[in-house]
């Protein structure tokens, strides 16, 4: 990263093009030094002058364009700040996001990099971090900080008054002033990149439970990265098909309807045939203070969709709501014929025994709850799925099937 002196062209830049190398790595050693967790990522940056990039910009593959008039107009606090904000483009993946969007959206690659700014700018302010003036906040469009860019570009204007352009390796247009795929300096590839992030994510953990501080988009970022979100939906869903099914696959014999063998020996002998019951299945709602009833309705609203999917419906599906004891038990067939009673404690064995000691006595019983709840000392005989209503729901024992039920997710 060592480059010429001031005033020679350096690689990669047009002539009579000078950087005042010295005071833009001095920013980027302050950046490194006030937030130790990003200095893999910005020392693996590769500067490029340009006469052509507004500011500073970066593309895929991690080079970063510098225009030397801002450099030399900016000081050395607001260009450190910059440098985070542009690698921040790179480990959020931004380019790889703005890929997956609608294609009227790709064509305005201003309004996603405004919306991106937004997304990183807001943790970049409540660290404390100076940015030069003009930057992108969400309030400036009377936007709540905290949100991804995603969610944030259909309140940015179509024609907005200022235009940033971070690069390619933000909104993913390729820019005049970039090198290409294959010319210029070194360039970082996507496994590379991705092992960049994960070093990153970990250093920023790490620097969390020394210190204690870390601006909350970077924690969501670090999180997200070293434990992916599952889908809930599809991840409930897939344990109660499969549940119906490994119920479903306990076959037993029946005479009430013979075997078609039974022809082929003439009469003389009737043979059962094979038959493959529907479960039946209990849903236990934990209707305790804590509960919010909007979680519960979309992970109830689920479970009872795959179950009618399946063909497990009416009487065989029993819901009972319970607290630290059964208050209601339903036989229904939408999740509006739930009655919801409740709002103690909590204990869900006693709705398990409850649903174990039905007459009917269910395959599969799936316990919705925030998972503040004693569990059976033992595995029960059935089928038994947890859905854990929030990230913070604590665990059951390992025997019990866990999805994790993300509100608003």
């Amino acid at each position: 990263m060592d480059g010429p002196t001031r005033g020679a062209p350096e690689d990669g830049a047009p002539a009579g093009v000078r950087l005042d190398r010295a005071k833009l790595l001095a920013a980027r050693y302050k950046a490194a030094e006030a937030r130790p967790y990003l200095a893999s990522a910005l020392y693996a940056l590769t500067v490029v002058p340009s006469a052509g990039v507004p500011t500073m910009g970066v593309d895929r593959h991690w080079r970063c364009y510098v225009s030397p008039a801002f450099v030399d107009a900016t000081p050395v606090a607001e260009l450190a700040g910059v440098w985070i904000h542009e690698v921040a483009h790179l480990l959020r993946d931004h380019h790889a996001r703005a890929d997956r969007l609608p294609a009227a959206d790709q064509r305005d690659h201003r309004r996603v990099n405004i919306a991106q700014d937004c997304e990183i700018n807001d943790d970049l302010i409540a660290d404390g971090l100076a940015l030069p003036e003009g930057r992108m906040e969400p309030r400036l469009f009377g936007l709540a900080a905290g949100g991804m860019f995603e969610t944030y570009l259909s309140a940015i204007p179509a024609t907005p008054p200022r235009a940033p352009d971070c690069g390619s390796g933000a909104h993913g247009t390729a820019m005049p002033w970039e090198l290409g795929e294959a010319a210029g300096p070194a360039r970082i590839g996507a496994v590379e990149a991705e092992a960049l992030r994960r070093q990153t994510a970990q250093a920023m953990r790490a620097h969390q439970k020394a210190r204690g501080r870390l601006p909350g988009g970077w924690q969501r970022w670090a999180q997200e990265l070293l434990e992916p979100t599952v889908d809930w939906r599809r991840a409930l869903s897939g344990a109660v098909r499969e549940a119906a099914a490994w119920a479903g696959g306990a076959v037993d014999y029946t005479y009430r309807r013979p075997s078609r063998r039974t022809a082929a020996l003439g009469g003389r002998v009737v043979l059962p045939s094979l038959r493959r019951p529907l479960p039946r299945v209990a849903i236990v709602v934990d209707t305790s203070g804590s509960m919010g009833e909007d979680a519960i309705a979309a992970a109830l609203g689920e479970v009872t969709g795959v179950l009618r999917e399946v063909g497990v419906r009416g009487n065989r599906v029993a819901v009972l709501a319970c607290d630290a004891d059964v208050h209601t038990v339903s036989r229904v067939t939408s999740t509006e014929q739930v009655t919801l009673a409740g709002g103690g404690g909590t204990d869900m064995r006693v709705g398990i025994r409850a649903a174990l000691a039905a007459p009917d006595r269910p395959n599969i019983v799936v316990v919705l709850t925030d998972g503040y709840t004693p569990w059976p000392d033992e595995t029960p005989s059935c089928r038994l799925i947890a859905a854990l209503i929030g990230a913070e729901a604590p665990r059951p024992p390992d025997w019990v099937e866990t999805v994790r039920v993300l509100p608003g997710a």
